[in-house]
């Protein structure tokens, strides 16, 4: 670039700038970091910012992201979950190579640091019940109170935690805590539990153990024992990050990551806890965790969104130290800019009006040549069966049109996508209700291709597809699945009052060009002039076609908004 050339790159965001200045001075030459979920649910946006900043930075930086399932809680995780994951990821376009690994694969070692621990006289084991440790804590405001089990020897504490390890206790009776200040002005540092007794079989382990780790006390040494350099999160564990420290340094590791806090994604018309999402399947008010209206990752697949216009996304929006909302326009122009470039033009009618051309052949059919992207003449064209029956979007005739109508009425001339012009000459109705059953129009025979050679204009442009040769399809047509911008802004009222009635509409009887006929589930196309739609991956099959709409050509809630 010429010094007279403005530089638009974007300049890096303060978790790139630091590991770009640990690898100039050398402390870190090769960035090691990690994706770290908890297989408890299915993985949405949010966590696609994650993926795509952890997995990034070990790309642009010639490092390395481990996957780490953090398998501690094995009452509300599944298989099933650790599958959906990965796919995910890969879907995504990330790879973790050989470095796949879980919580549960250091359980061993994690007992054996809890036991050093006790040897130090910086852990014991308490007795006191959950309400009890909850009225010992203390406030923001006032000191907690030392638990009457803190000062047990460590002879005593190796044998109750060797008891609790053998299953001789029952849930809750006894956990482990570390011993650290139970005056601390952060309540993440007074005593907190870092073993606690479940008596549940573990997807991996099976009934191995019955005693599992907590999170905080987990996570870091999981990040030592993995030489993680840098252990991105975000800011809800910002005040955990003295206990992350604590812990490394009281056992002295040999490898001490640093923790490093952004800002989450917190995106409008939509809820980001995986306790709501499972609200919403478990309720019923979606049919699953991939459901196209709910924002997990495979719920998006599903929808039409590429893994380009998540990765985009996330690019735009950025990484930041402080909280903020991004509008829900920015994921859906994300998708929109990305299918305009690559999904393929094709003809789709959604609610069909038949169209009679009664000067043309009634034994007559042609082919109308149509190309498959009108700026890109790399993707080809394709060829319409064209004949004296078609269909058009019933909302392209109105009687009685106003002047600013450029679409049929009786008397008026259009444009046939890529064919003929046509004008409108009379109407068919049922007699008794007075519903439009059928147009009776005329074509100009010498307009092939859309243009007249006498040079006269129509402002009207119309898609169509052939009566003859028309593939019945059922379209469903997704919007945003609550209808404020925050469902969670009111703590007194339910998150799902708020949920949009109208999320999902489905149009039985729509009609879609032949060539769709074959199409694998998961295609994407531009009904032109009605917005992007996928072929479902789930309910579609040959002779059954389920379209789901992606995203519209326009953002229409903008308008809603003013």
């Amino acid at each position: 670039m010429s010094n007279s050339e403005p530089n638009t790159e974007k300049p890096l965001d303060f978790i790139r700038q630091i590991v770009t200045e640990d690898q100039k001075t050398g402390k870190h030459a090769t960035p090691v970091t990690r994706f770290p979920p908890e297989p408890n649910g299915f993985l949405h946006i949010g966590h696609a910012k994650s993926i795509c900043l952890n997995f990034g930075i070990a790309n642009e930086f010639n490092g390395r992201c481990n996957m780490r399932f953090d398998d501690t809680n094995p009452s509300k995780e599944e298989s099933a979950y650790v599958k959906s994951i990965q796919e995910d990821v890969k879907w995504l376009g990330f790879s973790w190579g050989d470095n796949l690994f879980y919580a549960s694969d250091y359980f061993e070692k994690l007992y054996e640091f809890a036991l050093e621990l006790i040897r130090r006289e910086k852990a014991f084991v308490c007795d006191l019940s959950s309400e009890e440790m909850r009225a010992y804590r203390g406030t923001l405001t006032e000191p907690g109170k030392e638990s009457p089990y803190r000062n047990r020897s460590v002879e005593e504490n190796l044998e109750l935690f060797q008891a609790m390890k053998n299953g001789d206790f029952e849930e809750g009776s006894h956990v482990l805590r570390a011993k650290i200040d139970m005056a601390s002005p952060n309540l993440n540092m007074r005593d907190p539990v870092i073993y606690r007794i479940m008596k549940v079989v573990h997807h991996r382990t099976g009934d191995k153990w019955c005693i599992y780790p907590m999170y905080d006390y987990t996570h870091c040494l999981s990040d030592a024992i993995e030489e993680i350099t840098h252990s991105l999160c975000t800011l809800e564990f910002e005040n955990h990050r003295p206990l992350y420290d604590w812990v490394l340094d009281t056992l002295e590791t040999p490898v001490h990551p640093r923790q490093i806090e952004f800002a989450r994604l917190n995106l409008t018309y939509t809820v980001m806890s995986k306790r709501k999402l499972m609200q919403l399947v478990q309720e019923g008010h979606v049919s699953g965790w991939n459901d196209p209206r709910m924002l997990t990752i495979s719920g998006l697949r599903r929808r039409g969104y590429s893994p380009a216009s998540i990765r985009d996304f996330c690019k735009e929006i950025g990484i930041g130290k402080k909280e903020s909302w991004i509008d829900m326009g920015v994921l859906e122009n994300a998708v929109r800019n990305d299918l305009n470039t690559t999904a393929p033009r094709v003809m789709g009618v959604l609610d069909p009006l038949k169209v009679v051309i009664t000067n043309y052949p009634e034994d007559k059919i042609e082919e109308i040549e149509a190309r498959n992207h009108p700026q890109n003449p790399d993707m080809g064209s394709r060829m319409l069966p064209f004949s004296r029956e078609i269909f058009i979007e019933r909302t392209d005739f109105l009687e009685n049109a106003p002047k600013k109508f450029f679409r049929l009425d009786i008397g008026r001339e259009v444009r046939l996508r890529y064919a003929y012009f046509i004008t409108c000459v009379s109407v068919v109705k049922d007699e008794t209700s007075g519903e439009i059953l059928e147009l009776h129009c005329t074509y100009d025979p010498e307009t092939y291709g859309g243009n007249a050679p006498d040079g006269r204009k129509v402002k009207g442009t119309i898609h169509w597809v052939d009566a003859r040769h028309a593939v019945k399809c059922e379209v469903r047509l997704y919007d945003r699945l609550f209808e404020v911008e925050n469902p969670d802004v009111d703590k007194d009222v339910d998150f799902k009052e708020h949920l949009n009635p109208d999320s999902l509409t489905s149009i039985k009887n729509s009609l879609v060009e032949p060539s769709l006929a074959d199409a694998e589930p998961g295609t994407c196309v531009q009904f032109e002039r009605q917005g992007y739609f996928c072929i479902d991956s789930m309910n579609s099959k040959p002779g059954n076609l389920v379209f789901n709409r992606t995203v519209s050509l326009r953002d229409s809630w903008a308008k809603r908004k003013k």
